[in-house]
């Protein structure tokens, strides 16, 4: 497995076969994309809606978008955040993983997960932080089973939904 950064064209875009792995991968998440509303239609998710929201996140120069290929197929895409916008959150956050639902529960979130801290290890963080949605018991288990601890609850910064904050030194 490895990770590389989303590669765009000349005009920031993303190119169109990848641009259809990517749709295909966030389609697979239906449930997740119903609790998050992040899209308004789950069962019919568009590429040009996936290109928009990734746009939206890029839009920001401290957001990283990561591929997570395994034997060259897309399994997972990671956003990360270097920095909060409260200056006093010291830490880099993983704004979203998101893995195909067909490969879920096979370790493929986990080694994802892994690879992030190991990029934020290798560039001298020494913790990372993230948010799970409230109404996504699922996702707090997965994400406490990996070390990361409850350091709060609030309101996400785009959408205002309850969210519990979860971080895990290194």
């Amino acid at each position: 497995m490895r990770l590389e950064p989303l590669p765009l064209t000349a005009d920031h875009d993303i190119p169109g076969p990848l641009l259809s792995e990517l749709t295909a991968l966030y389609a697979s998440n239906r449930d997740f994309h119903a609790l998050s509303g992040d899209f308004p239609e789950p069962d019919d998710i568009r590429p040009e809606q996936v290109a928009a929201a990734l746009a939206e996140e890029l839009a920001n120069p401290d957001v990283e978008v990561l591929l997570a290929r395994g034997t060259g197929r897309l399994v997972g895409v990671a956003i990360t955040l270097a920095r909060h916008p409260d200056p006093a959150d010291p830490d880099p956050w993983l704004g979203l993983l998101l893995i195909d639902a067909g490969k879920q529960r096979k370790g493929y979130g986990r080694e994802v997960a892994g690879l992030v801290e190991e990029l934020f290890r290798a560039r001298g963080r020494s913790a990372l932080r993230l948010a799970v949605l409230e109404n996504n018991p699922c996702a707090l288990v997965f994400w406490q089973a990996l070390g990361y601890e409850v350091i709060g609850h609030r309101k996400d910064r785009q959408r205002g939904r309850q969210c519990t904050v979860l971080r895990k030194p290194f």
